[in-house]
């Protein structure tokens, strides 16, 4: 029988690892994460049993919080409990629980909610996105578990709430998974709730549910095919009003919704012909200089003088136009099948079937980011003159309506 560990040896030892006293206890000893002290270990106590065919370590304590002599009567207690038929740790788990639950402080998951946006809301540079997350976590987790405890949001709840959304919406359901995982994580860290976050996906809902990337093969947004461009821009220029301007702005540069609706005239240098897109707009959240044709530009210099901040203001006296005034331009030319963000998607096929631009200079008009990241990590320019080149071409394509095919008769052959 090997011997046990002393107060001594459990002081000195430095040397990682797991050191046995017998009676299923374990000395664990592990290396520091610390950075500002590289070679020191932490140490804890562990109790190791087996139940139904499977192993569990249950921690005891951290050394030297929980002392040698502390460790053994927790472990003795625990062997007790394995004799009278009880779990060790899901005994622990239930009455950490109970505690949790008794305090006067305990709070729900809506409440929890509601604490993490507001402590969060400071950094985020869009303001929807304060409005997307309580309506998320209100609306589709509230009914399930928002009246409940924190401590009691487990798997299965998380499960009921996202399960039903995972192959149907699966954007949206990733995105309710994360959200209810950041707040689980939030409340465990100011301490209404322990024990591992059951919307976590690593090693956990990646075990249950398949990975959002082979549910949702991101069908493309509608869009009109590059040769009927020219007709709808002869279209859209016989519009008036100031959605009708800004969907053609939005077309021309091949800029996001968000980005054309909420430009401010100081991001514009109409003599050089440039808009500089904050990062902060940005979906790659990085700087971005959008180079203006001529027929872009004529859409700017139409619209000064409006007495507004913004480039296209909405009704709202000092606000800018609303996301879905663009839309609501293309139902009322006739053309609901299509989306605002589709002219992106007819760019890039115009880009690859109709020109000779390299896919590079392509991508990074539409500011997408690239995927190569060795690629992306020793690019430092943004293509900008042939970026300008491609958008003044782009702009005289869009200038022209699409020639009405001409139909040859065949001749019969009377021979």
């Amino acid at each position: 029988m090997a011997e046990k560990i002393t107060a001594l040896f459990v002081r000195q030892i430095k040397r990682p690892g797991r050191y046995c006293d017998g009676g299923n206890l374990y000395l664990q000893v592990r290396r520091s994460t610390s950075k500002t002290s590289p070679d020191s270990v932490n140490k804890s106590w562990a109790f190791r049993y087996v139940r139904h065919d499977k192993q569990t370590w249950m921690g005891l304590g951290p050394y030297p919080d929980v002392s040698l002599a502390e460790a053994r009567e927790l472990a003795t207690e625990a062997r007790k409990q394995l004799l009278k038929g009880i779990d060790p740790l899901t005994d622990k788990r239930a009455r950490q629980r109970e505690a949790r639950a008794a305090r006067s402080d305990m709070l729900s998951f809506a409440e929890c909610a509601e604490r993490y946006i507001d402590s969060q809301a400071p950094g985020w540079s869009n303001p929807k996105h304060i409005e997307q997350w309580r309506n998320t976590l209100k609306n589709v987790a509230g009914p399930i578990f928002g009246h409940l405890p924190v401590d009691q949001v487990d798997t299965a709840l998380v499960m009921r709430c996202i399960e039903p959304l995972w192959t149907a919406k699966t954007e949206t359901a990733s995105r309710l998974r994360g959200r209810i995982e950041s707040v689980l994580d939030w409340a465990t860290v100011r301490g209404y709730r322990g024990g591992d976050n059951p919307a976590r996906w690593r090693g956990h809902l990646g075990k249950l549910l398949p990975r959002p990337s082979l549910v949702a093969r991101g069908k493309p947004h509608p869009a009109l095919p590059a040769t009927e461009v020219g007709a709808f821009m002869q279209q859209l220029r016989e519009d008036a009003g100031v959605a009708s301007r800004a969907l053609e702005f939005t077309i021309l540069t091949t800029a996001r919704t968000n980005e054309v609706v909420q430009a401010e005239w100081s991001e514009f240098d109409l003599d050089l012909g440039i808009w500089i897109v904050p990062a902060e707009r940005m979906k790659s959240k990085r700087e971005h200089r959008v180079p203006l044709s001529k027929a872009a530009r004529a859409i700017l210099e139409s619209a000064k003088g409006r007495g507004n901040r913004y480039v296209f203001p909405g009704q709202k006296r000092g606000g800018h136009l609303s996301n879905n005034a663009m839309l609501k331009v293309l139902k009322r030319l006739n053309h609901d099948s299509i989306t605002v963000h589709g002219f992106r998607s007819t760019f890039r096929d115009w880009c690859a079937e109709c020109t000779n631009y390299p896919s590079d200079v392509a991508e990074m008009a539409l500011a997408h980011t690239l995927r190569d990241k060795t690629e992306a990590a020793y690019r430092r320019g943004d293509l900008f003159e042939k970026r300008s080149r491609l958008m003044a071409d782009w702009a005289r394509y869009c200038s022209k309506p699409a020639k009405p095919a001409r139909v040859i008769a065949i001749r019969k052959n009377t021979g």
